[in-house]
């Protein structure tokens, strides 16, 4: 309805500037600026208000819903003011839940005070006059669940559809039938295209089947057809004038036959006693009578003799040539059966000559009553694949995709904060984002950089500083709120590619892999017209260091067997006390970060190890690498092989970006390829328009559930931030664009 309304105005306008009503369009450009009910347009609305909630307006947000009621909602019968009371009641618990998410307990005081005199009076308020003063009412049961994503998303997602049925269900006028009409010829016209589209589509199979019969060779007593109904008259024409004398006509067994005299006391050859002619015969009875007299047959004797007949009955003369002549019709008539008792499509093309009066008539069929027509095998398939395929239900269920569009190029680094409140995004402009998308996305810091940007990671405490590595050596400490650089760290001028950060889980420390420029395309992480690589590249040289957050200074250097390599990823557990590494030689080394010594290392990939990652009980390490494998492995017997699967190269990278006359991008894998949800039993993947959810199943395999879809370049990284049932997903793609996509979890 908001569609129609909005072209419905234009509509008036154009009709008012053509009149020149000039200062009615001024009146009406003025009222519907300040329109409330915004074109009754749905997310308009929802818009206003969470802009209200956003900038603690309690005054406008209780006005505003008092509007509404006023020019809506009296309107309804009564049997549906419950639901407006509760979307009421959970409009002021969602703008109390804002107030205490934002810290501002000074708002969520002020509005128990406006607010006690109507509230204390519903019993649905009597627990929450005690939440201005519990001091982490996110972790009290009572309150929990409206603190999460979900209950946000369930209540806009109900207050959304509640309005839009409202506006549907509201009568309307009848210059609003316009556009439905407009949209109504429109698909009648693209329903009349489609149909001749078809139409003609058929009529060309049925030309192509023309000239296909007319190609085609045809049985030999088809082409002798007319011979057939000759002979076939002139045994009828017998039967009716027993003491007629004719003259044999130029038939079918003339041809092949010398010429007999018929004789009484046998049945005519073709016809059994008491039945009736075949109608293949009948049907050539008329067409044949009307026919031009034919001169007569060369083979024919000069001085025929006339055929006796007795009981009205022609009878073949007995002799040697009465059988072979009945036994040859009844072979004709057995194939001219078996041809048109079987479908079109099994009939075989016979290449017999016509001179060649002989030929077996089931010389071609032999292959055909052992399989089964093509149609019953094609529904046999269907059926078993409808009957094996029913899906189990659905894990999860995807709410709502939003796009954030800042960026210009393309995504190589996006992740979300420990709180999952904001989302830092680097893109290979050096450009760096920082957004948020709880209740609005909305851009916090915009980052600029003169040297080039390879790797970014959120410091776990405080959650506001963002490490920011370097094309030049040196790490940043940026303070997103303060939007300044607090330290700029230079880490070695010799390895100046920072191509992976870490921060540990206490927030005192963070791990920083240095890398040396690589001789060929290497790993900078930026789009680059693709390079060939070498069969065996030599290793790139590079260091893992140790660096104390609050001195800003270097702890200690890791040592790396069986020597110096570039550190591609880098990962700590839930404690911080093991730090998983995936190399450019691909090697994944596991150090001890109490004694800060290498506690194991294995071979894993054929190539680089682009991504790798604890799983949710940190038994196991998931890696992917180079070879495009997606592989488990277990910490406590190394170098063993939980499960592996292979994933396909829009998944894995390099991922390839094409474009006009030849147009070529290639992007190198640099940030996350793969995230786990929160209870580790499912794993987000890039994928060539989208990132797809799969199910880790019991047998080492990855089964696809959800693709999320959304994006029109390859994505080349994701993260997934989970907050109880309610998963947020991330996914980026070499256009620039940010998908984020609100997942509700179905719990079985």
């Amino acid at each position: 309805m908001g569609s129609a309304v909005e072209r419905t105005d234009e509509h008036v306008r154009e009709y008012l500037i053509y009149r020149g009503f000039t200062s009615t369009l001024k009146h009406l450009d003025a009222d519907v600026k300040a329109d409330k009910e915004k074109g009754f347009r749905v997310d308009k609305i929802i818009d206003q208000l969470q802009l209200f909630i956003h900038n603690f307006d309690l005054n406008g947000l209780k006005d505003y819903w008092s509007y509404l009621d006023r020019r809506l909602f009296c309107r309804l019968e009564d049997v549906y003011r419950p639901t407006v009371n509760k979307l009421r009641t959970s409009l002021f618990r969602y703008y109390l839940v804002h107030t205490v998410q934002s810290r501002n307990p000074e708002k969520t005081q002020e509005f128990f005070q406006r607010q006690a005199q109507e509230l204390q009076v519903q019993p649905e308020w009597r627990d929450w006059f005690v939440l201005p003063f519990i001091p982490a009412p996110e972790q009290n049961p009572a309150f929990a669940p409206y603190f999460s994503r979900q209950w946000m998303d369930t209540f806009l997602v109900s207050l959304h559809n509640f309005l839009s049925v409202l506006f549907q269900c509201m009568p309307q006028p009848v210059l609003l039938s316009f556009d439905s009409e407009v949209q109504r010829t429109a698909s009648l016209q693209e329903e009349n295209e489609q149909l001749r589209q078809i139409l003609f589509a058929l009529q060309g199979e049925v030309n192509l089947k023309k000239e296909d019969t007319v190609h085609h060779k045809l049985p030999p007593y088809v082409q002798n057809m007319d011979r057939l109904g000759d002979t076939e008259l002139d045994l009828v024409t017998c039967q009716r004038n027993p003491t007629l004398t004719t003259t044999p006509s130029r038939n079918f067994f003339s041809t092949f036959l010398p010429q007999t005299r018929r004789a009484p006391g046998k049945t005519p050859q073709g016809v059994l006693p008491g039945s009736l002619p075949h109608p293949a015969y009948v049907g050539r009875k008329d067409t044949t009578a009307i026919q031009s007299v034919k001169p007569k047959d060369p083979t024919v004797s000069k001085d025929p003799k006339p055929m006796p007949s007795t009981g009205g009955t022609c009878e073949p003369q007995a002799g040697s040539t009465a059988y072979p002549r009945q036994r040859r019709h009844q072979d004709h008539e057995k194939e001219r059966k078996e041809l048109f008792s079987k479908p079109q499509s099994q009939i075989p093309e016979k290449r017999v000559e016509c001179g060649d009066p002989e030929a077996s008539p089931e010389g071609g069929t032999g292959g055909l009553t052992d399989s089964p027509p093509l149609n019953q095998t094609r529904v046999s398939r269907e059926g078993g694949g409808v009957a094996g395929g029913l899906a189990v239900e659905q894990p999860f269920i995807k709410l709502s995709q939003e796009e954030y569009g800042e960026h210009h190029s393309s995504i190589m680094h996006c992740r979300v904060d420990c709180s999952g409140r904001r989302v830092a995004s680097l893109d290979v402009d050096g450009v760096i984002k920082v957004w948020s998308f709880n209740p609005v996305m909305q851009t916090k810091a915009t980052i600029m950089s003169k040297s080039p940007l390879l790797s970014l990671e959120w410091a776990a405490k405080p959650d506001r500083l963002l490490l920011l590595g370097s094309g030049v050596g040196t790490v940043r400490l940026y303070d997103t709120d303060a939007k300044k650089n607090l330290y700029e760290m230079i880490i070695d001028e010799s390895l100046p590619r920072i191509l992976s950060l870490a921060c540990s889980p206490s927030g005192t420390s963070f791990v920083c892999s240095a890398a040396a420029h690589h001789g060929l395309a290497g790993r900078s992480g930026s789009v680059s017209e693709a390079v060939p690589r070498l069969p065996n590249p030599p290793p790139v040289p590079g260091q893992l260091l140790l660096w104390d957050t609050k001195t800003v200074k270097q702890q200690l250097q890791f040592c790396l067997e069986p020597g110096p390599v570039a550190i591609n990823c880098t990962s700590f557990n839930h404690n911080g006390n093991l730090l998983v590494t995936g190399a450019a030689d691909g090697v994944i080394r596991l150090f001890d970060m109490q004694r800060y010594d290498c506690a194991m290392s294995w071979k894993a990939h054929d190539g680089e190890v682009y991504s790798v990652e604890f799983s949710y009980d940190e038994n196991t390490v998931f890696s992917i690498g180079e070879d495009g494998k997606f592989v488990q492995w277990n910490i406590h017997r190394c170098g063993v092989k939980q499960s592996e699967h292979s994933l396909p190269q829009d998944a894995t990278g390099p991922f390839v970006l094409s474009g006009y006359s030849g147009y070529r991008q290639v992007q190198v894998p640099r940030g996350r390829l793969f995230a786990f949800d929160s209870e580790g039993h499912h794993v987000l993947t890039c994928s060539s328009n989208g990132g797809i959810i799969h199910r880790l199943n019991g047998e080492g395999g990855l089964d696809s559930v959800l693709p999320l879809g959304g994006h029109k370049a390859p994505v080349v990284t994701v993260d997934w931030c989970s907050a109880m049932d309610c998963g947020t997903c991330l996914t980026a793609s070499m256009d620039g664009k940010i998908k984020l996509s609100t997942l509700l979890a179905q719990k079985s």
